[in-house]
């Protein structure tokens, strides 16, 4: 955290706890967390609910931010915990909307007790209008469980290739290369591929001309991908390999190589994987060949 963000944090800190300490004196000494009333009062004391209602939510806002900023502040490096913080953030506000909600029907008499002993039609209500939440929050508590994938992992879904940015008991975002978020329902995500999960490889393809002594370039390539390695070795993180003779081509002898990178510099290990070939095997004298025509004139 920089000290731009810092010094906001601290400011919206100093915000909430303000706003809470107002609530709490106001409450405090007016009465009105106090105050109970039953349903013949709502009419003639709508001033009095209104104000409450107001006060409760202003606190449960601030209670809110509050220890969001701490969830914030506490936040680890590790993959794990910053999925774990994510979640513990979700669910804070899930809970925190709940909560609110109970307190303001108790605000204006309404007795909850009453309403969740009608347990068959709360059940009803989340079997018709409330399936899919509930599918995504069990879905969300086994991704979490099962640690099936966490913040900062890059990982494929149905084609679409990205990083974990957040996970919450509803929803996950994969972030792309564009810095585009696709926000996914949890009970969506299946045959999910985590390829932060092991070393990924680099594959390219270099054709030679057919009038190299191929035996000859293959005694130079193990010196090549040696030198290759010792100039990379941050993003080529496991051997460089020569597999072999991939394809004789219309115009060149395809020769086939591979790198051990990190799924993160998947695609950046082929480009340099590339550039590092061509450069050595022009050192080496070695021509990569080029679509060529002949043309034959009597």
């Amino acid at each position: 955290m920089n000290g731009r963000s810092a010094k906001r944090s601290v400011i919206k800190l100093i915000i909430a706890i303000v706003i809470i300490a107002i609530c709490a004196a106001a409450g405090y000494f007016t009465g009105i967390f106090t105050d109970k009333t039953d349903w013949k009062d709502i009419l003639t004391n709508i001033p009095n609910k209104i104000l409450r209602l107001v006060l409760m939510i202003a606190f449960m806002i601030a209670l809110n931010a509050i220890l969001q900023l701490i969830i914030n502040a506490i936040k680890s490096k590790r993959k794990r915990a910053q999925t774990l913080s994510t979640v513990m953030a979700s669910l804070i506000k899930y809970v925190i909307v709940i909560i609110a909600i109970i307190w303001g029907l108790t605000i204006f008499g309404v007795n909850v007790g009453t309403i969740f002993a009608g347990v068959g039609i709360l059940a009803l209500v989340l079997g018709f209008g409330a399936e899919s939440l509930v599918s995504d929050l069990v879905t969300g508590a086994f991704i979490l469980f099962e640690n099936q994938y966490n913040i900062g992992d890059i990982v494929e879904l149905d084609g679409y290739r990205g990083t974990v940015d957040f996970v919450g008991i509803r929803t996950t975002g994969i972030r792309d290369v564009g810095g585009n978020v696709k926000i996914i329902n949890n009970s969506d995500i299946k045959n999910i591929i985590n390829r932060s999960e092991r070393s990924s490889v680099a594959v390219t393809t270099v054709g030679i001309h057919y009038s190299q002594d191929l035996a000859e370039v293959e005694k130079k390539i193990p010196a090549i991908l040696g030198t290759i390695k010792e100039r990379n070795p941050e993003v080529f993180i496991g051997s460089v390999n020569y597999l072999g003779v991939e394809e004789l081509g219309d115009s060149s002898v395809n020769l086939k190589f591979t790198a051990e990178v990190e799924e993160s510099n998947i695609f950046t290990g082929k480009r340099l994987l590339n550039r590092e070939i061509k450069v050595l095997f022009d050192e080496a004298g070695i021509e990569i060949a080029f679509p060529q025509v002949d043309v034959h004139m009597k």
